[in-house]
């Protein structure tokens, strides 16, 4: 396959590029893959959405005890991430408009500044699990940590209600539940860095320009499409129990 190498917003060489052996055009390719993605995309709302179901379902079933648990999720540390994940999308997408105007330098400077706020987010993420560790939120029994729920700052009832034995077991299916779905949310992230990781190495090498950019539009589709997720997330974990503070 022929390369046009870019230099700082001109291509040069006037190379045509070729698709695979398998399709016939350029458009061909480009089309199937656009299909394949959005395909893949469609299975991965079918799984989120199962998390999403049990989620909603376990709200509807103990809303007193998951109000609360919530109430004990960091907002200020969620909003940030959340800005963080917006301000990814806006430079995952100057990334491919670089490619689009053939500025080569754009294409590497914006895919640095989308791995760099991932990796915030999950250096972010990092801290606010260490905090739950700490405090003994994490279901189970971890390190010989087993859970325990406790209020403070809360009114006297609602203090003896917590101690209870089947109000902690519904507190901690909400954090199990907090625990399984910013998990999943993070390891597509992970996924996502090291993808653009791959694409940064390449687009250094010119494989990118004005002709060939799909690589980086699939890619983009799949980083809006964990961060659409995190903005589901955040109002449902972490705003539920805010008017509980």
């Amino acid at each position: 396959m022929n390369s046009t190498p870019l230099v700082d917003g001109h291509a040069h060489g006037g190379g045509h590029r070729h698709p695979a052996h398998q399709f016939e055009t350029m458009e061909q390719q480009k089309e199937t893959s656009t299909l394949g993605m959005w395909l893949f995309l469609v299975t991965e709302i079918m799984f989120f959405g199962g998390l999403f179901t049990a989620y909603v379902i376990y709200r509807n079933w103990y809303p007193d005890a998951f109000a609360v648990a919530s109430s004990t999720l960091n907002v200020p540390l969620g909003a940030f991430n959340t800005a963080v994940l917006i301000c990814s999308s806006l430079t995952m997408a100057l990334a491919i408009r670089s490619a689009q105007i053939n500025w080569r330098k754009g294409i590497l400077i914006f895919l640095l500044l989308t791995m760099a706020l991932g990796t915030t987010f999950l250096v972010v993420k990092g801290f606010e699990y260490h905090d739950k560790f700490v405090e003994r939120h994490v279901p189970g029994d971890v390190l010989n940590a087993p859970f325990h729920f406790e209020l403070e700052n809360q009114h006297e009832a609602a203090v003896a209600q917590a101690k209870d034995p089947l109000y902690q077991r519904h507190a901690e299916i909400f954090f199990a539940l907090y625990f399984i779905m910013t998990g999943v949310h993070a390891t597509h992230m992970i996924v996502g860095i090291l993808i653009l990781a791959v694409l940064w190495y390449f687009s250094r090498k010119g494989k990118f320009d004005s002709e060939y950019y799909n690589p980086l539009e699939m890619t983009g589709l799949y980083w809006h499409f964990v961060d659409i997720v995190w903005i589901f997330l955040f109002p449902l974990l972490y705003l539920l129990g805010a008017h509980t503070k």
